[in-house]
């Protein structure tokens, strides 16, 4: 339990504003949190619990009931469409108890949302716009007024409108290439345990990843998602979509019977990333959480990971200090150098997958998966892929307890 309880306010609600929420009341705080969605619920399709996002859902008693919703994935695979291997994962060769989970967003968020402890006090359809008056008080899209807070934690998301309270950042930016993304049923896929990925040099990619099921809905789904350039108006009308589904079908086949029933562009939801990296993660009684903290490309897969982590490393600096700011600057200083390399190798790797770079895809093909057997190559990738890498050289640790669960937990 927190030394001193806090009345907190929470500014959005995402991965890492229900996490934050949810073990920060556990802890007795007061936890008062705002969303600008008037029916929150989750955006995207399926996301891949990394091992260190996991020991969090542990930690929460919330594994059991994502391991029953989720999917084990033990490999990652991708091929150009001649067949020829680009990058062949499995975490075993790190750990034989490691594995990823995918799951449904919306299993991940029904999850949360509903675990004993979450804070009843929830503001939606209630868009946070200013912080006021010291750091204690809120101001929303209508001018309505709230608070006064002890801390306020900001954790609305990649196009954060809160961090400019804690000066220019260090890097922001839209990337240039974003997605297509839909679930479709599962059926006979013949993957249920890996994500595969599909590359035509570096401007075209195709991800299949099984993402189990969601409470209120038993049909197994795959998320299925399609890279393209932001400005990209493909699919965008029913005859760019069969243009589309052609183009799907002669760089994956086996995918067609997935995509036959895609006609209409309402189908696919059409993500867009951003590259954010504040100067701080905290000044006075602010702190900055999830995207708005550390927004990076999906090529690593580490967004929910991060988030689920960056709530209990705030929860724990909470415990340990009585002063707030020793709080935040501790917190802040945890997960800033476990950030940091993923913020490196997202920026480093992500155009060798979206790009128009055609030579240095060629240059990937033919070099990441001869590095990827090496045994140091192959430790490196195998850290950043399950969220232990710390640093350059070092490893985060995960507790004996957690890989002893996780290990004999069956997974989907």
């Amino acid at each position: 339990m927190a030394a001193t309880p806090l009345h907190i306010a929470i500014v959005g609600y995402g991965t890492a504003g229900q996490a934050l929420a949810l073990l920060l009341a556990r802890d007795g705080h007061r936890v008062e949190v705002f969303e600008q969605a008037e029916r929150p619920g989750p955006i995207g399709a399926g996301v891949l619990v990394q091992p260190t996002g996991l020991s969090v859902l542990w930690d929460m008693g919330l594994l059991d009931a994502a391991l029953a919703h989720g999917r084990r994935i033990d490999r990652l695979h991708g091929d150009n469409p001649r067949g020829r291997r680009v990058m062949d994962m499995r975490y075993a060769d790190l750990d034989t108890r490691l594995y990823g989970l995918a799951m449904q967003r919306g299993a991940l968020f029904a999850i949360l949302a509903g675990a004993d402890g979450m804070p009843e006090t929830l503001h939606a359809g209630c868009r946070i716009t200013a912080i006021e008056d010291d750091d204690r008080w809120l101001r929303d899209a209508r001018g309505q007024r709230h608070g006064p807070f002890d801390l306020v934690a900001a954790a609305d998301g990649a196009q954060s409108c809160l961090r400019a309270r804690l000066g220019p950042p260090r890097l922001d930016r839209p990337y240039p290439w974003g997605a297509l993304w839909c679930l479709v049923p599962e059926a006979d896929w013949p993957f249920p345990n890996e994500l595969r990925q599909r590359y035509r040099l570096a401007n075209r990619m195709i991800g299949m990843l099984p993402v189990g099921t969601r409470p209120g809905d038993a049909t197994p789904k795959v998320s299925f998602f399609w890279s393209l350039p932001s400005a990209s108006t493909a699919a965008g009308t029913r005859e760019a979509m069969a243009a589309w589904r052609e183009e799907v079908g002669t760089l994956w086949p086996e995918l067609v019977p997935y995509v036959a029933d895609l006609v209409e562009p309402l189908q696919l939801a059409r993500a867009a990333y951003r590259d954010s990296l504040p100067a701080r993660w905290h000044h006075g009684r602010v702190v900055l959480a999830g995207d708005a903290a550390h927004a990076m490309s999906p090529q690593l897969g580490q967004g929910v990971n991060m988030a689920l982590l960056d709530a209990l490393a705030l929860r724990d600096a909470l415990r340990a200090q009585d002063d707030v700011g020793a709080a935040l600057a501790a917190y802040a200083d945890v997960r800033r150098r476990h950030v940091a390399i993923y913020h490196r190798w997202s920026r480093w790797l992500t155009p060798l997958f979206q790009s128009e770079r055609g030579l240095a895809a060629r240059l990937r093909d033919l070099a990441f998966l001869p590095m990827g057997r090496l045994p140091p190559g192959r430790t490196q990738m195998l850290r950043v892929l399950s969220g232990t890498q710390h640093g350059f050289f070092g490893q985060l640790r995960l507790a004996d307890a957690f890989l002893q669960v996780l290990a004999g937990a069956r997974g989907g």
